[in-house]
């Protein structure tokens, strides 16, 4: 039987911008986590890195130079790995200086900009989008530490988002969502050769009306918590979490008064872990917003995991 349980908002920004399009929340240390305002509104050309405190509520705001589609802690402590605009770099919120070590990103199409990622040991894998939400171009992408060397994986993406990575026997596989398919794959991926094998369907939300983004997998690998982006009047958002090996629903999140729910990840904060939901206001006219009082608001649940599972500081050595 799935189980239901009730998230809560726990932080609603004061500032509209920040509304519009949280996501990537990603722990950053015992009740402190990180996330990105994509874009401070529909014709923003910039967005944000968020750095919040459970313990005082306390969310620190940092302007970047462009859009973000991820940002991730480094092993300084201080540092953040951003990819922004086609651009990835290093942050540094305490002087707000921006360094970039790769740059034109997706160069051989127009109207893409980089989007969801993750961390796996000292390498970056990412996807980019396609601004209208309707060609299939965009890329996703492995850059290697090893060498700093940027590897195109597929270049027929529309919405590249849900990266995860599991081991299973031995073999490492790459979670990936391309949003407009409305499926979770996973692909096996070889790091050292820079290739990827053939897609394997884990689930298939085709008959779903919302749209899969952000995604994680549970701290033992097996299953694979999503955030459901419901474009369509709701009284409740969902994020859900899916057995990867029999596809069954496990546990659905709800938010109500927010139907639009972007990104999930698990935090610690008073000796417990908890799941955090981001949601966004984008594409909501006035009368929707009125229906959906907490669209754009950060929400908690209870967890009955006992980790946050592998969330790693991307490694600046070697940079």
């Amino acid at each position: 039987m799935t189980q239901r349980i009730t998230a809560t908002p726990f932080y609603r920004p004061s500032d509209a911008a920040l509304r519009f399009l949280p996501e990537g929340p990603y722990p950053n240390g015992p009740s402190k986590m990180s996330w990105v305002a994509i874009q401070h509104g529909p014709d923003a050309t910039q967005g944000s890195l968020n750095v919040f405190d459970f313990e005082s509520g306390n969310n620190r705001s940092h302007v970047l130079p462009g859009r973000p589609g991820f940002a991730f802690p480094c092993d300084d402590g201080h540092s953040f790995v951003a990819g922004c605009e086609r651009t990835l770099g290093i942050f540094h919120p305490s002087d707000m200086t921006w360094s970039p070590f790769y740059e034109n990103i997706d160069g051989t199409v127009e109207g893409t900009v980089i989007n969801d990622g993750l961390v796996w040991e000292n390498n970056l894998i990412f996807g980019t989008k396609d601004l209208e939400f309707k060609t299939p171009k965009a890329g996703l992408y492995l850059w290697r530490g090893s060498d700093g060397s940027l590897i195109q994986l597929r270049n027929d993406q529309v919405c590249s988002n849900g990266k995860a990575i599991v081991e299973v026997d031995g073999k490492t596989f790459l979670i990936d969502i391309d949003s407009p398919t409305r499926k979770i794959v996973r692909y096996p991926i070889d790091i050292a050769a820079g290739t990827l094998g053939d897609a394997e369907v884990v689930v298939d939300l085709t008959a779903d009306p919302g749209v899969p983004d952000g995604a994680i997998v549970t701290p033992d690998g097996g299953s694979v918590i999503v955030s459901i982006y419901n474009p369509n009047p709701a009284p409740h958002g969902e994020t859900r979490q899916y057995d990867m090996k029999s596809g069954e629903l496990v546990t659905v999140w709800e938010t109500p008064g927010s139907p639009q729910n972007t990104c999930p990840n698990l935090i610690e904060h008073d000796g417990k872990v908890h799941l955090v939901i981001t949601t966004a206001v984008e594409h909501m006219p006035e009368d929707r917003q009125a229906d959906a009082p907490q669209a754009g608001s950060l929400f908690i649940a209870p967890t009955e995991f006992e980790s946050v599972g592998n969330c790693p500081r991307f490694p600046l050595a070697g940079l």
